[in-house]
């Protein structure tokens, strides 16, 4: 069994505030700890329920040298191999390669979302909603919609309740998630001790990975499909103009449609 692990910071208990996600901050140092054993936890799981490939992509944009390279590479679990350094949401190696299962670990809720600690989807400045076809979409939706384009189902999520609310609502009930904080606001949470929710990590991977009849279907939003964005700005969009298959529908409403999601994605996010 080859499964993914896509991890992101913001969704790690004990984690509130940007000076903990952001490099050159003494928070961030700390909290990369924090970040490497939730993590660790995860493939401890999988390797528990008998996955024998197991990639982790670090996904998070900590800032310079450091975005995508926030795991502690000292304390990295053995038995998995991690992706460091790529562009967010462009790896998809494993997939075509052929790939059982993609989990999240340290998703957060997308921008907008009451009581969702540091919410936002992709830019936490630039984008304000996006949206495949008509759905509301945050990260976690649109890494499923990739994965979904190579028939690969997401089933697990860690993260605050708000995302495992969010989830559950897009993918289904049958998705397992572990509430490891629970949001008092974007920059307030009540927080598992690191340990309980490294534990809890660990116990609700193999639970899923486990039960392989129970697993929720792929996403695949129905084709052709759209990914549209609003920015905040006007300024915003002029990253946008003249790139090939992207149309900017308004001043602030960006887009680009394809037979699949990747398609789609494919002309909308950055390649390099």
């Amino acid at each position: 069994m080859r499964v993914v692990i896509f991890c992101d910071m913001e969704g790690i208990s004990c984690i509130q505030t940007w000076e903990q996600v952001n490099a050159g901050n003494a928070f961030y140092e700390e909290c990369r700890k924090l970040y490497t054993d939730e993590m660790n936890a995860a493939v401890r799981g999988a390797r528990a329920a008998g996955a024998r490939e197991v990639i982790v992509v670090d996904c998070h944009g900590a800032g310079g040298a450091y975005s995508f390279k926030s795991f502690l590479p000292s304390r990295l679990e053995s038995g998995a191999e991690y992706v460091f350094g790529y562009p967010w949401a462009r790896y998809i190696d494993a997939f075509k390669k052929g790939c059982d299962a993609i989990l999240f670990v340290g998703a957060h809720a997308m921008a907008g979302t009451p009581n969702g600690v540091l919410s936002h989807t992709v830019s936490t400045e630039e984008w304000h909603n996006a949206w495949i076809n008509d759905t509301l979409v945050g990260e976690s939706g649109i890494l499923a919609a990739i994965a979904g384009c190579w028939n690969v189902p997401a089933i697990f999520a860690s993260g605050d309740e708000a995302t495992c609310q969010e989830v559950k609502a897009l993918l289904g009930e049958e998705i397992v998630t572990a509430q490891v904080k629970q949001g008092l606001g974007r920059y307030s949470a009540k927080n598992l001790a690191p340990q309980d929710a490294c534990s809890l990590i660990e116990m609700e991977v193999a639970r899923a990975l486990s039960q392989r009849a129970l697993w929720p279907q792929p996403y695949k939003p129905v084709g052709p499909v759209t990914f549209r964005v609003e920015l905040a700005t006007p300024e915003d969009a002029n990253s946008f103009i003249g790139r090939e298959g992207v149309k900017i529908e308004q001043a602030r409403m960006v887009s680009a449609t394809g037979d699949t999601f990747w398609e789609a994605w494919d002309h909308f996010w950055y390649r390099h």
